[in-house]
């Protein structure tokens, strides 16, 4: 036979064939029900189940990890990546109370590492377990010169269903009601631009420098993984209404809650109601940001918002903390008077 010129290019056939055996295991353990396909098809099938839905919608999302991949990179950890991957899409679709059915992930890099690429599914597929979804397809872009070795990007893809009748849009949200806030994992997968140059380029730490502050290194900091809050969030829509939510991704607070927010309310929440976790304030200080760009940039602390009734308030903490997800009152909604900021902070 001649020579496998593809394979002399930088593209090796035989090893993304392996590749598929390896992760099939990884991929049929998130299958649910609706699914009716297998791994290696041109595209993933799921059946969706209506029965009880008078007028069924589907809710989509996509995003990617950006450059808190850089971190992964320097720490060679790349096991729970996949987990920020499905995190920042179904957050984002539960938050209009839709219910995660499936996701797909694109994943490109210079050349196939097996194992590598093991580690990232792996952490796709516990994504997606936790989430409840399905991982019924994929992509591996093999793209020899157009990534450094060791590098790779990835992004994903969510498709969910709701009610018309029980979408959540924020329209519903009056004065009165009150702010439930869910803590957040840590810096979750926002930010990392900053946080890269002021804890590698002015600090000059190593991914396995110990921060004190935190009580652990900086790549197990750095790396903790973005907080899925379906299960929670769809347990306390069984039990109450709730008149709009905020997965708090990039933007903040400042950015996140006015795209559900009523023009005549204002969101007012209350520093100091909730804990934040030691690496913000650690950020703070070392980097010199103002307290309104850490507002803007940062989740400090609170990964996910609900705004409900002032009367269920209490009742949804309480459940929320059983189910070992910590919330707090965080604030309420007032009125906003002409040219005034839909998101106010103050002191508590």
């Amino acid at each position: 036979m001649g020579k496998d010129l593809y394979r002399e290019a930088g593209v090796d056939l035989d090893k993304a064939n392996e590749l598929v055996d390896r992760i099939k295991p990884l991929v049929r353990s998130t299958f649910t029900s609706g699914v009716i396909t297998d791994i290696g098809g041109f595209g993933g099938l799921f059946s969706v189940n209506c029965h009880q839905m008078s007028q069924p919608v589907l809710v989509s999302s996509t995003d990617g990890v950006g450059t808190k991949l850089k971190v992964a990179f320097l720490a060679n950890r790349h096991d729970s990546v996949g987990i920020d991957l499905v995190a920042m899409c179904v957050n984002d679709i539960i938050v209009q109370g839709a219910r995660p059915l499936f996701f797909l992930d694109y994943l490109a890099l210079g050349r196939v590492d097996l194992d590598l690429v093991e580690d990232l599914v792996a952490g796709i597929a516990r994504g997606c377990k936790e989430a409840g979804c399905s991982l019924i397809g994929g992509e591996t872009a093999e793209m020899p010169d157009f990534y450094r070795d060791g590098e790779y990007d990835m992004a994903g893809f969510a498709v969910g269903l709701v009610d018309n009748g029980d979408i959540i849009d924020g329209s519903t949200i009056r004065v009165g009601d009150q702010m439930v806030g869910i803590a957040s994992s840590g810096l979750h997968s926002n930010g990392y631009s900053l946080v890269r140059r002021i804890i590698f380029d002015r600090l000059g730490l190593q991914p396995d420098s110990y921060l004190g502050e935190c009580g652990r290194t900086v790549a197990e900091e750095l790396l903790e993984p973005t907080r899925i809050y379906v299960e929670p969030v769809l347990k306390v829509l069984r039990q109450y209404r709730i008149s709009g939510m905020a997965h708090i991704t990039g933007g903040g607070f400042y950015d996140n809650i006015p795209r559900i927010l009523p023009k005549a309310c204002q969101a007012l929440f209350h520093k100091g109601s909730w804990n934040v976790p030691p690496i913000f304030d650690f950020l703070r200080e070392q980097g010199g940001i103002s307290e309104e760009e850490m507002y803007r940039v940062f989740n400090n602390g609170i990964g996910y918002v609900l705004v409900v009734e002032a009367s269920k308030s209490q009742e949804i903490i309480q459940l929320l903390n059983a189910m070992g997800r910590p919330a707090y009152r965080i604030g309420e909604i007032v009125p906003r008077e002409e040219k005034a900021p839909p998101v106010r902070i103050v002191d508590r």
